[in-house]
């Protein structure tokens, strides 16, 4: 898999594939249960990547797919979330006989339509490719292809990832077959059968050792016109885990709902980090887990409720299910960390009248560990990488005018959180540049865990005025837009801190001397919800 996802990456066109690894593969066997894994990828597609393909088979079932055949399909609630994922998976014969599937997504930055932040429904967002088969017997369809192109500004760059991954699935293909020859294996389904049951096991008997209970958070979003509540209850009952999302506010008529799917995968993905992180990741490690949400709601709306900024609400599982295990195992969680993940769409023209749309990422600080400090500016739960600046710049007209970590802006505690950053970035193009950003943690900055102190909270400015976080606008020429990201929180009391680590802290910068202020004994603490 790490070959498949590596050939990929190097003959990809997008700096989201090349430069982010905005993606993921997997391999399922012939009954569709994923067994295997790229060793770097998006936690939120591997954890879709099965349902989705369960969806494309109740289309296709296996009798009707050949040899060479590619499913497609970015329909966000039957995949990864939102419409800019696209998942393709192919079928993997051995002479007549269907052995398996091997799956991947990737994210285009543009996938037709607007990127608006107002959106009220899910046909605002842009093109929905239903399943379809966009190979058929290795012949690339051109039906499928035509009508990709035609809604995408730029569909040379996702038509090259999309053929890339062609390229990467007859790799893998030969490689498996190769494998398979040289293991003497000639069913695959019991080799993945095997591998799912110890990895069950292992699952079961990390929740097993843990106290029976029902452990419990809330989290608070931004949100749009009002906040927002996320509730969660978790419920320990011998080797038989249950995450209920009972009491979450309802659906709204803005693009930050997170359909099930997507929050199904990341509420797997923080259960698998606390109890048992060191086994491979399959689907056997999630059948002793429950999760469910009431239809309707924030994280489980109903269609076509908007999602394209599904990351809003979808970002916040992880922290609030270690929220409620956090008295359970503290040496096993983090405290919040400056996500839902911070990023910025830029679309117009180049000086010669091409067109562009590009987007960057830009993460806050990542939340204090249990016995170490958290790191600057570390992704999570997304996992994405940064585009270097040089290469950004190469790519449309803004040139970064800062990238700074911002001092006092990880929580205190006995351990701190990870500092924020701040971003600048100046138009040099003739002509404006449209703008697009939807970012959270600005009314309620990342909590600190277990008596730590909350990160900072994040911030927008357009030339130096404070802008709304979650805006569609015109830059012109000239226009400085600045990005300030939220801080991770801290964790431990803050009078606990290691003189000799807070000394050091004062020497880099990380904290002044008015920020050493919140290590004094009798400091406030961080919250900790309300359950």
């Amino acid at each position: 898999m790490d070959e498949i996802a590596q050939t990929f990456v190097r003959t990809s066109f997008s700096s989201v594939v090349r430069d982010n690894w905005d993606l993921a593969v997997g391999l399922m066997d012939s009954r569709g249960r994923q067994f295997a894994q790229s060793s770097r990828s998006i936690p939120s597609f591997i954890g879709t990547m099965p349902r989705t393909l369960a969806v494309m088979l109740r289309r296709y079932p296996p009798s009707s797919l050949k040899s060479g055949d590619v499913l497609i399909s970015n329909d966000g609630y039957h995949g990864t979330g939102h419409l800019n994922d696209i998942t393709m998976i192919r079928p993997i014969f051995r002479g007549d006989r269907l052995i398996c599937f091997i799956g991947s997504v990737f994210h285009t930055v543009d996938i037709g339509g607007a990127p608006s932040v107002t959106a009220r429904d899910s046909y605002e967002e842009g093109l929905t490719i239903p399943v379809s088969k966009i190979v058929r017997e290795g012949e690339e369809n051109e039906d499928v292809i035509a009508f990709i192109a035609e809604n995408l500004r730029a569909p040379g760059e996702t038509l090259g990832d999309i053929r890339a991954q062609f390229v990467a699935y007859d790799s893998g293909r030969k490689r498996l077959q190769q494998i398979l020859e040289d293991e003497r294996i000639d069913d695959l389904d019991a080799l993945a059968g095997e591998i799912l049951d110890r990895s069950e096991a292992a699952m079961r008997r990390a929740v097993g050792a843990a106290s029976d209970g029902v452990y419990r958070d809330r989290i608070m979003v931004d949100g749009f016109d009002e906040p927002l509540t996320i509730r969660c209850e978790i419920r320990i009952e011998g080797s038989e885990l249950a995450v209920d999302f009972a009491g979450t506010s309802p659906q709204v008529e803005r693009p930050i709902n997170s359909a099930m799917n997507f929050t199904r995968a990341y509420s797997a993905y923080a259960i698998k980090c606390a109890f048992d992180p060191g086994t491979p990741n399959n689907d056997g490690c999630f059948r002793g887990v429950t999760i469910t949400a009431p239809e309707g709601c924030l994280i489980n709306p109903l269609r076509p409720a908007p999602i394209w900024a599904r990351h809003l609400s979808g970002h916040y599982l992880p922290p609030v299910i270690f929220g409620a295990l956090a008295q359970l195992m503290p040496e096993r969680v983090i405290a919040d960390c400056g996500s839902p993940l911070w990023n910025v769409y830029f679309s117009g023209r180049h000086d010669d009248g091409r067109r562009f749309v590009k987007m960057f990422f830009m993460n806050g600080g990542h939340g204090a560990r249990p016995h170490q400090d958290g790191p600057a500016c570390l992704s999570f739960p997304s996992n994405v990488a940064t585009v270097p600046v040089e290469h950004f710049e190469n790519s449309v007209p803004l040139l970064m005018t800062e990238k700074s970590l911002i001092p006092d802006s990880g929580g205190a505690g006995r351990y701190r959180g990870g500092p924020a950053q701040r971003l600048g970035f100046r138009v040099t193009s003739r002509h404006p540049v449209t703008m697009t950003i939807r970012h959270e943690r600005v009314k309620f900055p990342p909590r600190g865990l277990l008596g730590g102190l909350p990160g900072s909270a994040g911030r927008d400015y357009v030339n130096g005025k404070r802008i709304d976080a979650k805006v569609r606008m015109d830059l012109e020429p000239d226009d400085v837009v600045t990005f300030e990201t939220p801080g991770g929180g801290g964790m431990g009391p803050p009078a606990e801190r290691d003189a000799a680590m807070l000394q050091a802290d004062l020497e880099s910068g990380l904290v002044t001397a008015q920020g050493a202020l919140a290590y004094r004994p009798g400091a406030a603490s961080g919250e900790q919800g309300d359950e």
